[in-house]
């Protein structure tokens, strides 16, 4: 019967949630906030619902939410579902334990989400946490799933509909789907698309998920590398949270790279940006978050994999530097500008240096733009962004190159000038002169043949991690 009912789950959302339906050991509760109750629709309009459902809820007025689950700052918040989690996982329990404990494995389902209300203009507000909390086995130890979706269609009754979808499959990955990340993904997203729904951030615990591959921050970085997520931002104490959130109201320093390894240089290029920061902009960059940014392309191996233990050493060296650390799938620079700049009307600054720069003035990588090399800076610079840009001494000529004398075309040349002039390009005054003439490419050669010159370029951070000592 089981093979049955896990080859009838694939067939569709109605005959997934029937096959849940009927499997005599799923039993549980559904609470929705905020699009209706579509998840629970599914399993009522499959049939034999009452074999699977012992309560469904939702608590939409705030003065009975917080009668049920307590007060909360924000209500469509993780602190939200979690208290939503606690009380209906607890009530079920406490009331059906003895009855049906030895044959059961309950669980409790729940969302709270922000889906489009009737005025709004566009969908950049939605969002929402959906999880589920069960036992693998009756009488089982607790287990728990957790996301933070953002939901991309036009409408409220889309945006709804799409919440149910995903809940079902939650659930169904949940108990069948739970023997990889990469199958438990594949489960979430079916029946859906990337153009409905965001799922970025998912957090796993229990004993079911101890494996390496569930480690919150292999968990984001899979979504991003699924393509279920644009990014995942991970914080200096090593959580994932969302970049709503840890943006809003803060200045935001930003240094992409590859960090492979870190080096002086970065750090230097960061902190030389981050006063030319504050010259700018004053008390505004109090609390300034400062962010390290790897795109996915600097990710990928020789093979186009994702090396995820070479991701995590590199996290581990930026986070215990204090730094913030963003993974993006943003290959152009007006994509991370929007990205930031969408949560913060703070400053936002970018520090590059002289090699990239010169690199963004030259046509060929905006092609398929509709305005081009133009419509690239004014997206990128809009809301006042700007770019601090790192002097580098020059491998050809040994002289020292600046924004000012950056080689870029000749067409592009008044852009330039405009651009220092109204002081979106700020150029940093002085870099420090040993590390100019000294790449991270460079250093990252060393390392690799063996030269132990290599250690006199990076933090001591570095040389403590055994991703970099291996090869000494």
């Amino acid at each position: 019967m089981q093979d049955d009912l896990i080859a009838a789950k694939t067939r569709g959302t109605l005959e997934k949630a029937l096959a849940i339906n009927l499997d005599p050991l799923i039993y549980g509760t559904i609470a929705e906030i905020g699009a209706g109750q579509e998840i629970a629709n599914w399993f009522f309009r499959a049939g034999g619902a009452a074999g699977t459902v012992a309560k469904t809820m939702s608590a939409y007025d705030m003065t009975f939410s917080d009668e049920i689950y307590g007060r909360c700052d924000r209500y469509v918040s993780q602190q939200r579902l979690k208290a939503m989690l606690d009380h209906e996982f607890a009530i079920l329990r406490q009331r059906l334990e003895e009855k049906r404990g030895e044959n059961t494995t309950f669980f409790a389902l729940a969302d709270t989400v922000r889906a489009r209300g009737f005025r709004d203009t566009d969908s950049s507000a939605c969002q929402g946490w959906m999880g589920v909390r069960f036992q693998a086995q009756p009488r089982g130890a607790i287990q728990q799933i957790v996301l933070h979706v953002r939901l991309l269609d036009d409408t409220n009754a889309e945006q709804a509909s799409a919440l149910g979808i995903l809940g079902v499959n939650l659930l169904s990955a949940a108990y069948y789907r739970r023997e990889s990340l990469a199958s438990m993904l594949r489960e979430l997203m079916e029946g859906l698309d990337r153009r409905r729904v965001e799922i970025d951030m998912l957090h796993t615990e229990g004993t079911m998920f101890e494996r390496a591959e569930f480690e919150d921050r292999v968990c984001a970085l899979s979504l991003v590398e699924e393509g279920l997520a644009d990014s995942a931002l991970f914080c200096p104490d090593g959580s994932i949270q969302q970049a709503s959130d840890v943006f809003y109201g803060k200045s935001v320093l930003l240094k992409r790279g590859s960090f492979d390894p870190v080096t002086r240089l970065h750090m230097d290029m960061l902190a030389r940006g981050a006063m030319a920061f504050r010259e700018d902009f004053g008390e505004e960059t109090d609390a300034c978050l400062e962010v390290m940014e790897l795109t996915m392309n600097n990710l990928l191996t020789h093979e186009g994999k994702v090396n995820k233990e070479d991701f995590l050493a590199r996290a581990d060296v930026l986070q215990s530097l204090g730094k913030h650390v963003l993974i993006s799938k943003y290959a152009r620079f007006f994509r991370v500008s929007e990205f930031v700049t969408r949560y913060t009307r703070k400053p936002v600054g970018i520090v590059l240096g002289v090699p990239l720069f010169e690199e963004l003035f030259q046509e060929k990588w905006y092609e398929e733009i509709p305005g081009g090399l133009l419509e690239s800076f004014g997206r990128m610079l809009r809301h006042g962004l700007r770019l601090y840009v790192y002097p580098m001494t020059r491998s050809d000529d040994g002289q020292i190159s600046t924004a000012r004398t950056a080689r870029v075309p000749a067409e592009q040349k008044k852009l330039l000038e405009y651009l220092l002039e109204i002081g979106q390009v700020r150029e940093i005054a002085q870099g420090d002169p040993e590390l100019m003439r000294i790449s991270s490419y460079e250093v990252r050669e060393m390392w690799l043949k063996g030269d132990p010159t290599w250690e006199r370029w990076v933090p001591s951070e570095v040389l403590r991690h055994s991703r970099w000592k291996k090869f000494l």
